[in-house]
């Protein structure tokens, strides 16, 4: 999946955190990769609010106070030893080695010398270990973004009043595009520049796309213009769409195989996307089947239960899985027996491809007596038809 980031306003790493959310990841998704850090008293907050119109998510990290500068390598550390999987572990690390480059440019000084200040609190760390987390729940593969917005004015900070942007973010910005932005005050923090100048894949206008989804993320100040950044996630022009989704399966070598259909038709019914069966041998030779199941993440606690409920089995595998698939949606055709709903498909070279309702051709095959061949042949020719008009 590609996703695009339109800095209306600039961007923090609460406002990145918030566009997640708006666009669908669950703040509980969120929240299992902060627990994975290990640090007591972080929390995320999500709400609902209104920016000069425009409905967004605000995220909050709550953290205990602390006063803790903290180097590179304690950092680092922190993302070591947590139950992050390796890949957020690997990029919320390239993030802090990015921003610490910077810094150190900035007062001259070795890289493991930096002192994280304000950026090394442990919000900040929730930022950036959040949104990295939060593009992998998406299934993000390539991120673009707009030119980077300057405003002007001073900010606040560890070493008194300092320019805006920020040196370290000025730093950050170097041979990136930017553009002007008539807005006085801070705009876009070091935690967010780290951030885009490390995970952005290109940059510029949002490219040609089938967009899915988008959300809003909101910022805490309030400026003449509306604080949000805009997340829109979509398939590019030629490229097939990604879902991450689970792959949850059972290998059951004990149990009447007359059973299984009604187990997939539960499945079914819960919510999967797909249920299959494939015979497989097991040890001593016995025969066996494993069932398989695709299915969103938010339900795989409900498939597991039916899993345990209805089958003989004691352990299910989980695989988090990318499904490439084709923009796709379903059409009605009418043929002389009744209607049909046709599933079509786009190609990458933009053509399309149909395929019948089997269920609708079987219900009017027995009604009518027709052969299913002459029923599907007729809701193809009438899809053609309306299609070349």
């Amino acid at each position: 999946m590609h996703a695009h980031l339109d800095l209306f306003c600039g961007a923090s790493g609460d406002m990145l955190l918030g566009a997640l959310v708006d666009a669908g990841v669950s703040i509980e998704n969120l929240q299992q990769s902060i627990d994975a850090l290990q640090l007591d008293g972080l929390r995320l907050r999500a709400e609902p609010v209104t920016k000069r119109g425009i409905a967004a998510t605000k995220v909050d990290v709550e953290a205990p106070e602390q006063h803790v500068h903290r180097h590179l390598r304690d950092i680092e550390g922190i993302l070591a030893a947590s139950a992050l999987t390796e890949i957020v572990r690997a990029k919320a690390s390239d993030v802090f080695r990015t921003l610490a480059e910077a810094e150190a440019r900035v007062h001259g000084i070795a890289v493991n010398e930096v002192h994280f200040h304000e950026v090394g609190a442990l919000d900040a760390i929730a930022d950036v270990v959040g949104v990295v987390a939060g593009l992998q729940v998406l299934g993000v593969s390539t991120l673009s973004c707009r030119a980077l917005p300057v405003s002007y004015g001073t900010v606040w900070c560890e070493h008194g009043i300092l320019p805006v942007p920020a040196p370290a973010v000025m730093r950050l910005m170097e041979g990136l595009p930017t553009e002007p932005l008539d807005v006085e005050g801070e705009t876009l923090t070091p935690t967010a520049a780290a951030l885009l100048r490390t995970l952005v894949t290109e940059w510029g206008d949002a490219p040609a796309m089938r967009i899915q989804r988008q959300g809003y993320g909101a910022g805490s100040k309030e400026f003449p213009r509306a604080n949000v950044l805009r997340l829109v996630l979509g398939a590019r022009a030629s490229e097939t769409a990604v879902d991450s989704l689970l792959l949850l399966s059972t290998n059951i070598d004990d149990m009447n195989p007359e059973w299984l259909p009604t187990v997939m038709d539960r499945l079914l019914a819960a919510g999967a996307l797909d249920v299959w069966l494939t015979p497989i041998l097991m040890k001593k030779g016995r025969p066996a089947h494993t069932l398989s199941v695709l299915a969103d993440s938010h339900l795989s606690e409900a498939l597991r239960g039916i899993l345990f409920t209805h089958t003989t089995s004691l352990g299910v595998r989980t695989t988090l899985v990318d499904r490439h698939h084709l923009e796709r949606r379903v059409e009605q055709v009418d043929t002389v027996w009744g209607p049909v709903r046709v599933k079509v498909a786009t190609l990458l070279d933009g053509s399309r491809r149909a395929a019948p309702e089997f269920e609708d051709c079987r219900r009017l095959s027995e009604v009518s007596g027709v052969p299913l061949q002459t029923l599907y042949d007729a809701s193809l020719a009438a899809w053609r038809d309306r299609l070349e008009r």
